[in-house]
């Protein structure tokens, strides 16, 4: 049985609706199918996850019920609804559900919030399973409350509940098809929480977990994985195979095409990932699997990807490597101030933290340096901002001579200042800190190093 997740774009239209009902019946193994919210048909349309985010927002604003907003959701899925030759049932089920949360709003913003985004993927569901029965194939949506799908109570950034996965074991049991709605969950409160934006992914690998699917399809609208990001390198070459940990890095540092946190709910049983493309089913895609063990020069390194916005504090104290607990207590500065570190590169008497910007207001800044000089004592703290972060991605870099050196000089070459240099333990990354500025330039140099 496989599992199959179909993102946005994959379900933008009624033209796009029709090719997943035509992927779906094309295969008997596609029993369980996991739905995003309509993405954008066009350039310049917006995202129904986006539409839904201006009801909340003109909501909070004005205090008000978000009417024309409300009414532009509903039109969406109305022209979706006339197009597959519907009945109005599921448009009119949309402005009902939405008018009803603001009639009722509760007093918890967040709350609200994701009640409100996790709509979209619910809507999608609905009319994608009265779609499928429309065609006389015997489809049902699933409620994730009656799935027994629980996530915690972060409201926006919420994760899956261990007991969910024994929960949404009987969900392969119906006999035709389950349509689930992705990105949110219920908590043991009975309020939806959702996981942070793109997380139709996870839902689809926590169904495949659950009901150990021999493989957990992940539609999009590319062909494959790429090894760079397109938009930076012109015709990047295509990877047929990623291994978990290395799309695990990508994901992390920016690589779009699937949810960074996808992969923990596959990664103890094993499932290959496979990404296709809903407009061309037929190419083979790139597939994600436990381990990859053949390796020559064109495969060491499969992937290079970048992320902006982050900082750097950098903390220097004569003799710090004498002074036990000055690591922990540093980054206890940062747990009290709610900042979540990324990495934490040091020297003898020195150490660097570095975090996403959007976590610290130059207010939370400030006292944070006030913080480290007070109570660790500090000679002088510098802090770096507009970090851009390049992770070098490959499992044949393991126990291989020359490639920092190879990407280094090819930074160089392109006139790229390197602010900071890591390594993880896994030797499967090289993580190089750029100025913001130099992005593009210090991809395509690594890029053309490795790739040609």
């Amino acid at each position: 049985m496989k599992v199959c997740k179909f993102g946005g774009t994959s379900l933008a239209s009624a033209g796009q609706v029709e090719k997943v009902f035509n992927i779906i019946t094309a295969d008997p193994a596609r029993r369980v199918v996991v739905v995003s919210a309509p993405g954008k048909r066009f350039k310049e349309d917006t995202k129904v996850t986006d539409m839904l985010i201006n009801c909340v927002s003109s909501f909070l604003l004005t205090g008000k019920i978000p009417t024309a907003e409300i009414e532009a959701v509903a039109d969406r899925f109305r022209s979706m609804a006339v197009e597959l030759r519907l009945s109005d049932e599921t448009p009119k089920f949309v402005a009902r559900r939405l008018t009803a949360m603001f009639e009722n709003p509760g007093s918890d913003d967040g709350i609200l919030s994701d009640s409100v985004k996790a709509m979209g993927e619910d809507f999608s569901a609905r009319l994608v399973a009265e779609y499928f029965n429309s065609q006389g194939v015997k489809a049902r949506y699933l409620d994730p409350k009656v799935a027994g799908l629980y996530l915690s109570e972060d409201f926006g950034n919420a994760v899956c509940l261990p007991e969910s996965f024994e929960n949404l074991r009987t969900v392969a049991d119906f006999d035709g098809i389950t349509i689930f709605p992705g990105f949110y969950g219920y908590t043991h409160s009975g309020h939806i929480a959702t996981f942070s934006r793109g997380g139709s992914d996870i839902t689809g690998a926590i169904l495949a977990a659950s009901v150990n699917a021999e493989l957990y399809e992940n539609f999009t609208d590319v062909d494959s994985v790429f090894a760079v990001n397109p938009n930076i390198v012109k015709s990047p070459r295509a990877i047929p195979e990623y291994t978990y940990r290395e799309m695990r890095e990508l994901a992390y540092m920016g690589f779009s095409v699937l949810h960074e946190d996808t992969l923990a709910a596959v990664y103890k049983t094993g499932i290959v990932v496979n990404i296709k493309n809903t407009n061309n089913p037929e190419a083979p895609g790139t597939f994600i699997v436990p381990e990859r063990r053949n390796f020559d020069e064109r495969t060491r390194v499969t992937g290079i990807a970048s992320a902006n916005d982050f900082v750097m504090i950098d903390v220097t104290k004569y003799m710090m490597n004498r002074e036990i607990g000055f690591g922990r207590r540093l980054l206890q500065i940062l747990e009290e101030e709610k900042i979540s570190y990324e990495h934490t590169p040091s020297g003898i008497d020195s150490i660097s933290v570095i975090f996403r910007g959007h976590y610290a207001s130059p207010a939370t800044l400030s006292r944070i340096v006030d913080r480290i000089y007070k109570e660790l004592g500090a000679d002088d703290i510098n802090i770096k901002h507009d970090i851009c972060l390049i992770s070098v991605v490959g499992e044949g870099m393991k126990k291989s001579v020359g490639f920092t050196a190879r990407a280094s000089l090819a930074l160089a070459r392109a006139g790229v200042n390197i602010e900071l240099l890591n390594q993880g333990a896994s030797e499967i990354s090289i993580l190089f800190g750029i100025h913001s500025d130099d992005e593009i330039k210090a991809v395509r140099a690594i890029y053309n190093e490795f790739f040609g």
